[in-house]
């Protein structure tokens, strides 16, 4: 399953172009914030990450659209990683594919 979680960080912003995106791929399930990356706590965040069971994939318009620092984002990857469930970043695609050759 798809589950796609999008955050804006100010009510100024709108959802829209996350949301949109995130419907076209197929995301049953998208949760959204209005919240700054920058802090730690971020309810629906915790929600999207506590939703996913193995198999699931969890899909973000744009990296920082998920984690507050490149190690933060290092870690929620990994412990993702660890769970058995995926990672799709929509605008940064070759960052969740294996490399070969063609994509190096």
């Amino acid at each position: 399953m798809l589950i796609g979680y999008a955050r804006i960080s100010t009510h100024e912003q709108n959802h829209d172009l996350q949301l949109d995106t995130l419907t076209q791929v197929g995301c049953q399930t998208i949760y959204t914030e209005t919240m700054s990356g920058a802090k730690r706590h971020r309810p629906e965040l915790e929600a999207t990450l506590k939703s996913l069971r193995p198999n699931d994939t969890l899909v973000v318009w744009r990296l920082d659209r998920l984690g507050r620092s490149l190690k933060n984002l290092v870690d929620i990857i990994n412990d993702l990683e660890e769970r058995g469930i995926g990672f799709k970043s929509l605008t940064e695609s070759k960052i969740d594919e294996p490399p070969t050759l063609e994509n190096r």
